[in-house]
């Protein structure tokens, strides 16, 4: 998107979603970059009169900094098409296919993407016994940054007690060990693999806490598992039908060589905070913070 005045940018960051936290932290990082860039910002925390404020101010460009449900599983992406504002990020049906981790695996296994068996059952039921043997993994089958994460070993007591925040369906899949790495597509170009290390799981406070995990840019991997994740996130990017950027998250058990690799998910909306690793593999790539917003914005579109 290109013209010759300043352009109006509404940055959409907070919302109801569980990644509140996050994304304010996200969008403020965001608007402060595009004021950089010599945009025009305003910030707009994403509520129930998101559509009206909208049309009061008027915005060229939409800058979509929005986490979890409602803001990056095609809803805000449907209202935007329904006002006719561009906005940055994939579209409608990518945004809602990727939040959906069991259909997105779907899509995984259709493009010939490796993945681990995975089932979805009643939240009552994974309390009550193990829906398939150990070691597994619980989550939410439509929420982000690792929220509502349960590892069950193997051998363990019994099946776990999921907190009253979890919803009533749930996705089991098969614990797959090894190194979590993750690879960001932009637009048709895979950047790097980054190589994440924590002193244990990876989830909501190891991502976006200052200490909380350690990343290796680029990561120090044999070519062909490296070759492989470049190559796997970029097909899954494609055929999600993501526009702008994405980050596909990967575990790799070393012992297994490239049959030990597996795709876990594609996040359409990657964190924009200052631990996060999309940014993180941009800057690799030679392209600053700022420049990185910018393209989002040049990006931005609707009828996706």
């Amino acid at each position: 998107m290109s013209s010759g005045k300043t352009l109006r940018i509404a940055v959409l960051l907070g919302g109801p979603s569980a990644e509140r936290e996050v994304s304010l932290s996200s969008g403020r990082e965001c608007a402060a970059a595009l004021r950089g860039e010599g945009y025009e910002v305003i910030e707009l925390d994403a509520g129930p009169d998101l559509a009206t404020r909208l049309q009061s101010e008027k915005p060229d460009v939409v800058f979509n900094a929005l986490h979890g449900r409602w803001g990056e599983d095609g809803c805000v992406q449907g209202l935007l098409e329904w006002l006719r504002i561009p906005y940055t990020h994939s579209g409608v049906l990518a945004s809602s296919l990727a939040m959906d981790k069991e259909r997105t695996k779907a899509v995984y296994r259709n493009a010939g993407l490796p993945v681990v068996d995975s089932v979805l059952a009643d939240k009552t039921l994974v309390e009550q016994q193990h829906v398939i043997a150990p070691p597994y993994v619980v989550k939410p089958n439509n929420e982000g940054s690792s929220v509502g994460i349960y590892i069950v070993h193997k051998g363990a007591n019994g099946p776990p007690k999921l907190a009253d925040t979890m919803p009533d369906t749930v996705m089991v899949e098969t614990y797959a060990p090894g190194r979590e790495m993750t690879v960001t597509v932009m637009a048709d170009r895979a950047l790097t693999v980054t190589d994440i290390l924590t002193d244990g799981w990876y989830d909501y406070s190891a991502k976006y806490e200052a200490g909380g995990s350690r990343h290796v840019v680029p990561a120090k991997l044999p070519k062909d598992i490296f070759d492989a994740c470049m190559r796997h996130a970029l097909t899954a990017h494609r055929v999600l039908g993501c526009k702008g950027i994405s980050r596909t998250d990967f575990r790799w058990d070393e012992a297994r060589g490239l049959a030990g690799l597996i795709l876990l998910e594609t996040n359409t909306q990657p964190g924009m905070t200052p631990t996060s690793l999309s940014p993180e593999q941009a800057e690799h790539c030679g392209i600053s913070f700022g420049a990185l917003c910018r393209w989002l914005v040049e990006d931005a579109s609707c009828n996706r």
